[in-house]
């Protein structure tokens, strides 16, 4: 299973859903950086389970253990590898689903493609169980970039139809972001936050579930990151995004809209604005030709709705061929969107970072 990314900064995540433990290694961290384990704690509180009526009622503690790298809170040039102990698994939900395949799962590709040998509990190494080791990575990039005058954040731009109010795409507010950031719910309007929630409870109430869109952007980025072709931002960061395993679609700048307008609309003129060059839209996200533009980057992630829903579903037993109704139970998100912010912003973090080192060794 290949389970690494980067080519600075190499990210490697290992473990299961129901495995002793999950973690992450992560090389190539340039020595002497500060990492504030505090902030890093409150990043991957966001992600964790069990905290409000649209999470599922797994309680993880989800606080990392640093296993190497780390000296007096100072990364010291060796690897820097971290574990999170799984503590409140219930293998015996899933006994029941070695040979059903849940649908909207992996189950059924997993099954075929390691021929049985896969951890089916929890959905294994498929699960979103393993962003929590993708936000400790993340969480340090988010850290490192920050440093360097570089801010990621993001929101939940809709969930079930109903939007939030966008960030402004030209002058993103970092005193905005900060403040979606420390959100119970992170949308910019309270609002639309009440009604994403009221769409979750009758999603919920009805044994079903809904997904939503996150909008994400990367403030402070000099112009001149990233490469052409294959080398690309968009690319690069696509990679590691879809490394989240409920993210269907993505999104840069105006996106597929783009399509539906004329180059005269879509173009973003340039304009001179405190001697630097800059553009008066921002359309294209931040990213011309795969190198950052100096302004926001901009991108929207697709997210599905819970494939482990209440409902009654269709499915089959894979060693007879025959029909089988399913009844999946278990604990599961009737929403998986606000939990998903922080991977995202962790994803895109992680993307950056490995392609500012570029820009750095360049200039």
């Amino acid at each position: 299973m290949p389970s690494c990314c980067g080519e600075n900064i190499k990210v490697s995540i290992f473990g299961q859903s129901h495995s002793e433990a999950i973690g992450v290694v992560v090389d190539g961290l340039p020595a002497g950086k500060r990492i504030d384990l505090d902030e890093l704690a409150a990043f991957l509180g966001r992600r964790a389970p069990g905290k409000n009526e649209y999470s599922t009622a797994r309680k993880e503690a989800d606080m990392p253990e640093i296993l190497s790298g780390l000296i007096d809170g100072h990364t010291c040039g060796a690897p820097l590898a971290a574990i999170i102990r799984n503590t409140n698994q219930r293998s015996g939900d899933y006994d029941k689903l070695k040979n059903t395949p849940r649908p909207g799962h992996a189950d059924f590709t997993a099954q075929v493609k390691y021929h049985g040998a896969q951890d089916a509990r929890g959905g294994g190494h498929f699960s979103g169980r393993l962003t929590a080791p993708l936000c400790i990575a993340g969480g340090i990039c988010i850290q490192l970039l920050a440093g360097a005058g570089i801010e990621v954040g993001a929101h939940i731009a809709s969930i079930a139809n109903v939007p939030d109010e966008p960030f402004d795409p030209v002058k993103v507010d970092k005193a905005l972001m900060d403040k979606v950031k420390s959100a119970a719910f992170p949308t910019v309007s309270e609002t639309a936050g009440a009604a994403m929630r009221e769409a979750i409870a009758a999603a919920r109430a009805e044994g079903d579930s809904v997904g939503g869109v996150i909008e994400c952007a990367v403030v402070g980025l000099p112009v001149g990151v990233g490469d052409a072709m294959f080398g690309g931002l968009e690319g690069r960061m696509a990679q590691i995004l879809f490394g989240v395993p409920a993210v269907k679609g993505l999104e840069f700048g105006a996106g597929f809209a783009a399509a539906n307008m004329r180059g005269s609309e879509n173009n973003d003129p340039f304009v001179y604005e405190n001697g630097e060059i800059r553009t008066a839209g921002n359309n294209h996200g931040g990213i011309l030709g795969g190198i950052s533009s100096g302004m926001p980057v901009i991108f929207r992630a697709a997210i599905k709705p819970t494939p482990s829903i209440g409902r009654e579903q269709d499915s089959v037993d894979i060693n007879t061929g025959t029909a089988v109704k399913l009844d999946i139970g278990g604990r599961h998100d009737p929403c998986i969107v606000p939990r998903a912010v922080p991977c995202i912003e962790a994803a895109a973090a992680i993307a950056v970072y490995d392609a500012y080192i570029d820009y750095i060794k360049e200039n």
